[in-house]
């Protein structure tokens, strides 16, 4: 049985970390998707440049990039998201809010539409999102972030029911703070040591690749991390 990978964003901070575990994977075919590429060595990567993914006709068209096969099982991480923060519910524009829907939501349900169709006409499949804590658990001046990260969830644990039906799994991750430069610059005088690194997520996320068959619906907090020396 083949078995290929499918990364979206994976230019982005946690996307390049991921992706940089996952390359070292036995996988036979791995399908990268962003707004810009580095360079690669390996001969078996594809990369696809995409436009704006909360519009349908994009992600369709990203996909198609991708071919069903009866003989092969397909292994989709999604790093696709965006933050932001800082207002209370009666002090934030709508705008935000229609902005948080589209990066956090849209684009993910359109993702996990047209991945299922590609899973359906194949063997089998696994999909993994990128949530957050506060999907979960309510974080002052994170309204618009947190609705948006729990409606993730919600769908989620629905794909993970109906997936049943094609032989697909769903889960999430829902990461605290992730070691990235760019939180870095924002929590200068934070203990970087407690931050989850982007490669160890890879590591985890290959974790529930390997077990897709028997781990699905499940949203792992990743939040509580110390060192292990």
């Amino acid at each position: 049985m083949k078995k290929k990978l499918l990364i979206f964003g994976s230019r982005g901070a946690l996307g390049n970390g991921v992706t940089e575990v996952l390359l070292e994977k036995q996988y036979d075919e791995i399908y990268l998707f962003d707004f810009k590429h580095k360079e690669f060595s390996h001969d078996n990567i594809f990369k696809i440049l995409v436009k704006d993914l909360s519009e349908e006709n994009n992600v369709q068209e990203a996909f198609n990039h991708v071919s069903s096969s009866k003989d092969s099982i397909y292994y989709l991480f999604s790093t696709v998201g965006g933050f932001t923060g800082g207002k209370k519910i009666w002090e934030t524009e709508i705008g935000y809010f229609d902005r948080m829907i589209n990066m956090n939501l849209k684009t993910n349900f359109l993702i996990a539409k047209y991945f299922s169709l590609l899973v359906r006409e194949s063997h089998s499949g696994t999909i993994c999102f990128t949530s957050a804590y506060t999907g979960l658990v309510e974080e002052e001046g994170k309204a618009v972030y947190g609705i948006s990260k729990a409606a993730l969830i919600h769908m989620v644990k629905t794909l993970a029911e109906e997936g049943k039906e094609i032989r697909l799994s769903a889960n999430a991750i829902a990461p605290f703070i992730i070691d990235t430069p760019a939180n870095r610059e924002w929590m200068t005088n934070a203990d970087f040591d407690k931050w989850i690194k982007p490669s160890e997520i890879g590591q985890f996320v290959e974790s529930i690749f390997q077990n897709y068959n028997t781990i699905s619906g499940n949203i792992f907090i990743l939040k509580n991390r110390f060192n292990r020396d």
